[in-house]
């Protein structure tokens, strides 16, 4: 190929992938004025301002400030909202009183009805929640405003759910799902939910059945921007899932749809989940999926949409969303391989294929393979090694994540560039057969064991094509060539990133071998490069250059903040107490109390607290002794019943708290309410630590504890009674974060925790 030539085709590629990302998503301009009936970003972005002015988790000042304006906006579009409050246990033994926020749109028919979720609360205790979920509120508020002024009456109902407490185990969503009558009319879900701050927001699906009625109803309500796959499907049904859609699928069987954007993750549940960080293109695209959404399932027989066929799903530029029956996954396998076997026989039959070039081709398939796997699995941990404080962003994804992920991206293709430089005198079409064969292989054991993945079987397609052209032809038209290579580009590319950023960048051996599996694909146009050896080394300068970038945004800034966590420990029943931390390199303003030598904390002295991640502290120090007032524990009964041991008590705070953590020993217990929400049989016969319950707590109000356990044994109860107010109560006289410092998320942080020990022999 012509050098000229191959810098156009080179190009042509790069501009094919860049638009899989760019065509994702729409445009955001000013758009205030915007007519009455069109979604508005700037209109939803006000609600975003207003519920994100301040921390509003469950128990927080603000939690009800967020209540009030969200009851007040839905009065204002001619609704009449109401609460449902109770107290709720989650199915991890979180225990809060939840107060759900509810309207109804009335239909002119009499079938199922369409609801519409997001949750209102905050995570505790730093983040304002303008992603999650401000962003899910405001575009429900938003395009309900958009509905009601184009005077359309829906055919269905319209519910309008903003749940409590999701954030603390989908309380208010089992606190609908399990005790209020609109329950039983709910037909279908959509819930509009957030990872991070920024980037496309995914459909993903909650069905406990198959998914083609539903991937129907999706494709005539026609959004402009879907972004979803079946693979993204099958390996969600496979995880734990924790969304408010989930209790409508396990405990209601209801279906719905999620809609969900992960980027900049490291914003997520942070001090920095501010309407600022918001990505107004974002916002614009759940709107872009709620408006159509709305229009369509408002007229819909949402009575209908169970279906046991499951459908292959998968969007791409100009396209949209392309669906076709699992039905489909094998004969299609059965082409592929069939065209496959012809190629490979009209080669040999015509001395275009020989067995030594095929098998020599195999060598650069194993090389490029071996090393990129092997560079992408010690890529993340060696990053930890240099920098330290990666460690301490639980997220798992750094600010200047981006960075590594185009760079692993790139080094893959170079060391692709790099080692087929070596193999110019095997004929490209020779090369091609191992990568071929080696990708029907792996289509073949995706379709078998994770089917929502087969639609990767497509792009093969069009290697296959080229590779019969290549055979045939010896100067095929690399423009042809570059059009077969599209559907690889299209679908394959946004993988690069969405792995590592839903994932984490532990997950960068993906994007390792995924630019090493697309290469491959792409082999008919870069094979042909006379000059391979040049661009590697202008891929090793790319790559560089990349990893000079992320090492000049590894450090910690005002707008890329460092995680640090600090708390206050003592022990009633020891009269000790503890300066605590969750970082694993510690900051210098952490230090200020742990020392320059902190140790290893001992486990007898904390129990790892409940937190998203399990995370136990890393190091203590002796602190100095503070006077706390200590709860009032009152036990009310104590009696034993049929061979069981009935226990009731009360714990009530002596000071403002936001959460009460009780820990057993080895004793199994048999029964468990706490004020009046009993926790599920399930939870308590599978509990894999000692961790019995978390209660957070609202108004300060007492915990009353019912407990069944077997006479013969000693229960033993440690209680952790915390408040997040380390930072502003006067007896520590602790200093602000620096400027370039933010909470740690996902653990309890700036707290004054109590110990308190309580046994029933």
């Amino acid at each position: 190929m012509k050098p000229t030539t191959a810098v156009i085709t080179l190009l042509l590629l790069l501009g094919l992938g860049y638009w899989s990302f760019e065509g994702s998503m729409p445009s955001a301009g000013p758009d205030a004025d915007a007519e009455e009936t069109r979604f508005s970003t700037d209109r939803a972005m006000k609600h975003v301002t207003e519920v994100s002015k301040d921390p509003h988790a469950v128990g927080f000042p603000a939690h009800a400030r967020v209540r009030t304006y969200l009851m007040k906006t839905l009065k204002g579009l001619g609704l009449r909202p109401e609460l449902q409050s109770a107290y709720i246990s989650g199915d991890k033994g979180s225990v809060t009183r939840a107060t759900n926020i509810l309207a109804r749109i009335p239909g002119t028919g009499t079938g199922k009805a369409l609801l519409l979720l997001s949750h209102y609360d905050s995570q505790p205790h730093s983040s304002y929640g303008a992603s999650d979920a401000g962003s899910g509120v405001a575009t429900i508020l938003e395009s309900l405003r958009a509905f009601q002024a184009s005077g359309k009456q829906p055919v269905n109902d319209i519910i309008i759910l903003f749940t409590d407490a999701e954030e603390l185990g989908l309380n208010g969503a089992e606190l609908f799902v399990n005790r209020h009558p609109w329950i039983k009319d709910v037909g279908l879900v959509l819930n509009f939910e957030a990872r991070g701050s920024g980037g496309p927001s995914f459909m993903l699906i909650e069905t406990n059945r198959g998914n083609q009625k539903m991937i129907e109803g999706f494709k005539k309500a026609h959004p402009e921007y879907p972004v979803a796959n079946s693979l993204a499907y099958s390996v969600y049904k496979m995880l734990p899932n924790d969304t408010d859609l989930t209790v409508f699928r396990e405990d209601g069987d209801i279906e719905g749809f999620n809609f969900a954007f992960i980027d900049d993750h490291f914003d997520y549940h942070t001090a920095m989940d501010t309407q600022p960080r918001l990505d107004p293109e974002t916002l614009a695209h759940q709107g872009s999926y709620l408006m159509p959404l709305l229009e369509y399932f408002s007229d819909a027989d949402l009575g209908d949409m169970k279906s046991l066929n499951e459908e292959v799903y998968f969007n791409v530029p100009l396209f949209g969303l392309i669906s076709y029956p699992f039905e489909w996954i094998w004969p299609m396998m059965a082409l592929a391989l069939l065209l496959f076997l012809f190629i490979l026989a009209y080669g040999f039959k015509n001395k275009r294929l020989g067995i030594k070039g095929i098998v020599r081709g195999l060598l650069p398939l194993l090389l490029t393979l071996g090393i990129n796997g092997g560079i992408g699995y010690i890529f993340w941990p060696a990053l930890k090694g240099i920098y330290p404080q990666y460690s301490d962003m639980l997220h798992g994804f750094t600010y200047n994540g981006y960075y590594y992920i185009a760079a692993l991206a790139t080094l893959a293709v170079t060391v692709c560039f790099w080692v087929y430089a070596h193999f110019r005198e095997t004929p490209l079409r020779e090369l091609l057969t191992g990568p071929i064969l080696f990708w029907l292989l792996l289509c073949g054991l995706l379709s078998y064991y994770l089917p929502g993945a087969a639609f990767f079987t497509i792009p093969v397609y069009g290697v296959l094509l080229a590779w019969m052209i290549l055979t045939v032809q010896d100067q095929p038209n690399p423009y042809l060539l570059v059009l077969l290579c599209v559907p690889a580009l299209w679908i394959f590319t946004p993988l690069l990133q969405n792995f590592p950023v839903g994932l984490g960048l532990k997950m960068l051996i993906a994007t390792s071998l995924l630019a090493t599996l697309i290469f491959f694909l792409l082999l008919p146009v870069c094979g042909g490069y006379a000059k391979k050896r040049r661009f590697a080394l202008a891929g090793l300068i790319i790559f560089l250059g990349l990893f000079l970038g992320a090492h000049l945004n590894s450090g910690f800034s005002p707008d890329r903040p460092r995680p640090t966590s600090l708390m206050y420990v003592k022990n009633l029943d020891s009269n000790t107490a503890l300066w605590a931390t969750y970082e694993k390199s510690p900051s210098p303003w952490t230090r200020a109390y742990l020392g320059e030598q902190p140790t290893a904390p001992d486990p007898e002295d904390v129990q790892t607290l409940s937190s998203k991640y399990s995370t136990g502290f890393t190091f203590t120090k002796t602190a100095p002794l503070k006077s706390i007032a200590a709860p009032e524990i009152l036990i009310q009964t104590d009696t034993l019943i049929a061979g069981n041991r009935q226990l009731s008590l009360t714990i009530t705070p002596g000071r403002d708290v936001n959460r009460l953590e009780v820990f057993t020993n080895n004793t199994p217990v048999l029964q468990a309410v706490v004020n009046g929400a009993a926790l599920p049989s399930y939870y308590l016969e599978n509990r894999n630590r000692s961790r019995l319950f978390t209660h957070y707590i609202s108004d300060n109000d007492p915990t009353e504890i019912f407990l069944v356990f077997p006479e013969e044994e000693s229960l033993e109860l440690t209680l952790y009674e915390a408040s997040n107010s380390l930072m502003y109560d006067p007896d520590f006289s602790i200093p602000p974060r620096p400027s370039d410092q933010i909470p740690m998320p996902f653990v309890l942080n700036d707290a004054i925790v109590l110990i308190k020990k309580l046994r029933f022999e």
